[in-house]
């Protein structure tokens, strides 16, 4: 029997457009280790400051050496979920998380896979209008100061000659008070920036973009402080219709370059952005600025340990616990032995579905704000396959997707042959939130009558795509959904 996972194509296999080859971080036992040690934070409820124990405690907990619980320990270090203390009454600490490892994770990885422009902003006309829609029917008193304050900032960002996106979506996205929808966001915010970052304009055409897009803004808070959220939801549409044409009209190149301020000018460290940025963490980010840099090219040495010691004048334990976080997001990979160093690996999806979801874990994402974001994505997956059936892949697949495709597997490559590798992986981070959801809730699996219901709604849904009908498939995936909600909750 189906579980209630299957019910809303969530499935433990690897899409194979994610797929990835070669060394996976999750086989290390120290990447184990750090996992455990997350899910037992969860489970206690995440109660920041509480110490889980000793160094020796932990060991012993956990069954393993000295050097494999150090590994550990930076790993959960560097997802902000707990840092080790030295001394009298020290011991591993649970802190509170903010969202920079997870968007990271996301943003590497989209990266990599040479998501353009147009996917961006394609995912962000699915989301934004909604946050936007959100924050205009949830607006208060501090909201409204957050907004004003923010759109008075506006003037003072941007570097010289080059345009610039501000954190305003990123703080409607909080005023959404949608944790999905926010860190969403954030992450589709900072990959527009490092495609804008790529145009260079001349002062007085930089001016105009400026002017316009303060314009824009103004015109969308003011909707959102009047609580107008129908107005609000259409000006945040027509602001990224108006910022496709604008980014297209410009060519913004095919790729962005590194995470933007994550490191700074080539040939440098950057400067730490706070007290707790770590140098190994600066000197990662260096790394991968230099792997972007060169193409990324799978399967290169980049150089011996001993080479790149001297290349990044850092000290070797500074280097390794670098290395480790590379690792950790398939960046690279040390290999050891003769013709061996550091090796350009390939960026897997499960170090950023994992941190997405942890993160999300902690701000406590309800089943409906995983609902509404869930929605969302589909809707835009089931337009764009419609407006794409005549394709030959696409048309080969409705041909035969009823036939064939296992019920569980619908949705994934129904957001596949959409052909936007954002879709899909925002809707593994959802598809991995809703699999710890019901396994937090205990849910119980579907009567036999309700997967039968699936199925059929699955190939209704199929038959308006194959008629051309997007209004209809969009009103059947819907319904299919919210059908589906008592597992949502």
């Amino acid at each position: 029997m189906a579980t209630a996972v299957d019910l809303v194509g969530v499935h433990g296999t690897r899409n194979t457009a994610l797929a990835t080859s070669g060394h996976t971080p999750a086989d290390k036992l120290a990447t184990r280790v750090a996992g455990r040690i997350e899910a037992d934070i969860v489970r206690r409820g995440w109660p920041a400051g509480e110490s889980l124990g000793s160094e020796v405690d932990l060991r012993e907990q956990y069954g393993v050496s000295r050097a494999v619980l150090r590994e550990a320990v930076r790993l959960v270090e560097h997802h902000q979920v707990a840092r080790m203390q030295r001394g009298p009454g020290g011991g591993l600490l649970i802190v509170t998380p903010d969202a920079g490892p997870a968007t990271r994770a996301t943003v590497i990885y989209l990266e990599y896979l040479g998501t353009s422009v147009e996917d961006v902003l394609a995912v962000r006309l699915l989301l934004e209008p909604l946050a936007a829609q959100l924050a205009a029917e949830r607006i208060t008193e501090d909201g409204i100061a957050r907004l004003r304050r923010a759109l008075g900032a506006e003037a003072e960002r941007g570097a010289p000659g080059r345009w610039s996106h501000d954190p305003l979506h990123v703080v409607l996205g909080e005023l959404s008070g949608n944790s999905v929808l926010r860190l969403f966001i954030d992450v589709l915010t900072r990959l527009t920036n490092r495609y804008a970052h790529l145009v260079q304009l001349p002062a007085t055409e930089l001016a105009a973009a400026r002017g316009s897009c303060q314009r824009w803004h103004a015109s969308i808070v003011e909707a959102v402080i009047a609580g107008d959220a129908a107005r609000a939801q259409t000006r945040m549409s027509d602001y990224l219709d108006t910022i496709t044409a604008w980014l297209r009209e410009h060519g913004s190149g095919p790729r962005p370059g590194p995470v933007a301020g994550a490191s700074g000018p080539a040939g440098r460290p950057p400067a730490p952005a706070g007290a707790k940025e770590k140098l190994a963490e600066i000197l990662a980010a260096r790394i991968h600025q230099d792997i972007v840099g060169q193409g990324w090219p799978v399967g290169q040495v980049l150089g011996s340990e001993t080479g790149l010691l001297d290349r990044y004048q850092v000290s070797r334990a500074v280097f390794r616990e670098a290395v480790r976080l590379l690792e950790d997001h398939a960046v690279a990979r040390m290999r050891r032995g003769p013709g061996g160093g550091l090796v350009v690996a390939e960026p897997a999806p499960q170090a950023s579905i994992e941190t997405m979801a942890l993160y999300l874990q902690y701000q406590h994402g309800t089943g409906e704000d995983l609902r509404l974001v869930r929605e969302a994505i589909e809707l835009g997956t089931v337009a764009r396959v419609t407006a794409g059936r005549d394709e030959p892949q696409v048309a080969a697949w409705l041909a035969t997707a009823a036939r064939f495709s296992p019920a569980d597997q619908f949705h994934s490559e129904l957001a596949q042959l959409a052909g936007n590798p954002v879709l899909v992986l925002f809707l593994r981070i959802l598809s991995e939130l809703f699999r710890r959801h019901i396994a937090g809730q205990g849910v119980p699996l579907p009567p036999a009558d309700v997967i039968g219901q699936v199925a059929q709604a699955h190939q209704r849904i199929l038959d308006a795509i194959v008629a051309g009908d997007g209004c209809l498939a969009r009103h059947r995936m819907r319904r299919h959904l919210a059908a589906l909600t008592p597992w949502w909750h």
